[in-house]
């Protein structure tokens, strides 16, 4: 038998990811930039990371076409929005059970350092849009030499 120490913290970051994303899906934000609130009805997952000259964001948008998605970037914000379509062929009365959401999402991503809306590529495949954010040439690590006297 096998002793594992316990640890009471070993949940809570799950747990605060769980209670973010309830706020999230309630109480959706309203638009920084403009006037008009967003209502979203949805919230597709999304993944950023980086590499040594790039991020990286891939957003999973199953059953949302290719017309249907825009992205912007301005003052260090990108941002996702767009429809996935309601089934028009099956009414409201034809399901036994709906869990997959329809409707407009709207997701705001901010960026500490600054992005360059000419350096960004977006590439929409098999329900998953891929967006590759080129870093700066300021914000890229910088190898100095160190001479040993």
């Amino acid at each position: 038998m096998t002793i594992i120490k316990w640890d009471p913290f070993r949940g809570v970051s799950e747990l605060q990811d769980r209670i973010n994303r309830l706020f999230e899906e309630s109480f959706p934000q309203t638009s920084e930039h403009g006037d008009d609130v967003v209502q979203c009805d949805w919230r597709p997952l999304v993944d950023v990371y980086e590499t040594a000259d790039s991020i990286f964001v891939m957003v999973d948008l199953p059953g949302v076409k290719k017309d249907n998605v825009a992205v912007e970037a301005k003052d260090n914000v990108l941002i996702i929005k767009g429809e996935r379509q309601v089934n028009e062929i099956v009414g409201q009365d034809g399901y036994f059970r709906k869990e997959r959401s329809c409707g407009n999402f709207f997701r705001s991503l901010t960026f500490q350092d600054t992005i360059d809306p000419s350096k960004i590529k977006a590439r929409f495949k098999d329900g998953e849009l891929k967006i590759a954010i080129q870093k700066s040439e300021r914000d890229m690590p910088k190898k100095i030499e160190v001479k040993v006297e």
